[in-house]
C-alpha cells in the first residue's frame, strides 16, 4: 500500500498543497515552523481520522478559512482508490470515496493504513492511561474499522450513563429523592455488552503485540530488554488481567462487568461519573522486573515507544495490507546507534515518509526521494 498523491486545500499552514509521491522512503526536508509536519499528519489524518498532534478538528483548518479538505490516492496491488475528507469544525465533516459523496467519514477506515512514528509517542510510556488506550483502540481500527463503531457506541452510552450518575449525585447533594435505578439498571447492561467487546478485542491485541513489542525492543537496544505489556482492567480494580481472558468469550466479560459495575454503583453515585468500564482501563509497560514509566531512562523510554510502534506495524504487515510508515522528526530524537538501527528496520518498508530539519538527521540507508520544504509550498529536488 502506498500514496501516490497527496492534496491539501487550507489544511493547517498550506492554501494549497499538490505532492505526488512514490513507493519506497520520502524525504521533507526544511526548518522548523515551515510545514513538514502538516503534510505527514494529513496523511495520518486519512488513515484514522485523527491527528497525532491535537485532539480536535479546529487547529487543523487555516486561519481565516471555513474548512480545510485533505485528498490523497492510495494504490494497494492493482487497486486504486481516492479518499477525501472535508473538516468543518463544529460541524459534520464529510467524506468521499472515489468521488462518491454518499459515505460516512468512518467508511474511509481501512482504505489507507498507516504507522507513524513521532516525538508525541513518548507519551505511550511517560504520560498518562489515555494515550495508551487511544494506541490500542487505533490499531484495533487499523485491523478492523469496523470497531470504529463499537468504539462509537461505547462512546454513547457511556456519555449517557455518565448523564445518569451525574443527576443521581446532584440529587444527592440536594436532598432530593432518589433515582429510578432500574434505568440505570438498563445503562448498565448497554455498557457491560458494548465494553465486553472492545475489551475482549484489546486483550486479545495485547496478546498479539507482546512477543512483537520483545523482539523489536531487543532489535533496537540489544541486551536491554525483556519488554511486557499487562492489561489492567477497572473490572478487575485496575490490576493485571491476563491475556487469557479474551478466550473467555464476550460473555464471560459481560459478566465481569456488570459484576463489577454492581459492585461500584455506590461510589460512581456518589461522584457522579462512571468508574468501571475500557474507558477507566491502562496498558502496563515494564521493562524487565520494573514499570516503564518511572524507573526507565530517556533512552529506554524512546526504545519502548518505538517498540510499540514496531511491533504494530509487524503486526498489520503481517495480516496485509503492509502500512504507510510516517518517521516525524524521530531521528533528531535518538542517539547515533538507536537512530542507525530504526533506519535499518524501517527501511525496506513499501512506502515511507521521513521529515527532519536538516538532512544530517536522516541516515544515508534511507536515501530516496528529497522534497524542501519551505514558505508554504513543497518542491521537489
Amino acid at each position: 500500500m502506498h500514496v501516490t498523491h497527496l492534496s491539501l486545500a487550507d489544511f493547517r499552514s498550506y492554501v494549497r498543497a499538490e505532492v505526488p509521491l512514490e513507493p519506497g522512503v520520502s524525504v521533507f526536508l526544511g526548518p522548523n515552523g515551515q510545514g513538514k509536519t502538516n503534510l505527514v499528519e494529513a496523511v495520518g489524518y486519512l488513515a484514522t481520522l485523527g491527528s497525532h498532534r491535537v485532539a480536535s478538528d479546529a487547529p487543523l483548518v487555516r486561519r481565516g478559512a471555513e474548512r480545510a479538505v485533505v485528498r490523497a490516492a492510495v494504490t494497494e496491488g492493482e487497486r486504486q482508490q481516492l479518499i477525501e475528507l472535508e473538516l468543518n469544525p463544529g460541524r459534520a465533516n464529510r467524506a468521499r470515496i472515489n468521488r462518491s459523496s454518499q459515505v460516512r467519514p468512518r467508511d474511509v477506515l481501512g482504505v489507507l493504513r498507516t504507522v507513524l512514528f513521532a516525538p508525541e509517542d513518548l507519551a505511550l510510556v511517560k504520560g498518562d492511561p489515555g494515550e495508551r488506550r487511544r494506541f490500542l483502540d487505533e490499531l484495533l481500527t487499523a485491523r478492523a474499522p469496523r470497531l470504529a463503531g463499537v468504539r462509537s457506541d461505547y462512546d454513547r452510552v457511556l456519555k449517557q450513563r455518565n448523564t445518569l450518575l451525574k443527576s443521581a449525585a446532584m440529587a444527592r447533594r440536594h436532598g432530593g429523592r432518589g433515582m429510578d435505578l432500574s434505568t440505570l439498571d438498563v445503562w448498565d447492561q448497554h455498557l457491560a455488552r458494548v465494553g465486553a467487546e472492545l475489551l475482549g478485542q484489546r486483550l486479545a491485541l495485547v496478546s498479539l503485540l507482546q512477543p512483537l513489542a520483545d523482539k523489536a525492543y531487543e532489535q533496537l537496544a540489544p541486551g536491554g530488554g525483556p519488554v511486557a505489556l499487562e492489561y489492567r482492567s477497572s473490572a478487575d480494580g485496575g490490576g493485571d488481567a491476563p491475556p487469557a481472558e479474551a478466550a473467555e468469550g464476550a460473555e464471560a466479560l459481560y459478566g465481569r462487568l456488570l459484576g463489577a459495575l454492581g459492585e461500584a454503583r455506590k461510589q460512581e453515585i456518589e461522584r457522579g461519573v462512571t468508574l468501571v468500564g475500557p474507558h477507566r482501563d491502562d496498558l502496563g509497560l515494564r521493562l524487565g522486573e520494573l514499570p516503564a514509566r518511572g524507573y526507565a531512562s530517556h533512552g529506554e523510554s524512546w526504545s519502548f515507544a518505538l517498540a510499540l510502534r514496531l511491533a504494530s506495524y509487524g503486526l498489520l504487515r503481517d495480516e496485509g495490507p503492509e502500512p504507510v510508515l510516517v518517521l516525524d522528526d524521530v531521528f533528531a530524537e535518538l542517539d547515533a546507534r538507536r537512530r542507525e538501527r530504526l533506519a535499518e528496520l524501517v527501511a525496506p518498508g513499501e512506502q515511507v515518509l521521513v521529515t527532519a530539519a536538516v538532512a544530517e538527521d536522516v541516515p544515508g540507508v534511507l536515501a530516496g526521494v528529497r522534497f524542501t520544504v519551505a514558505a508554504g509550498g513543497v518542491e521537489r529536488d
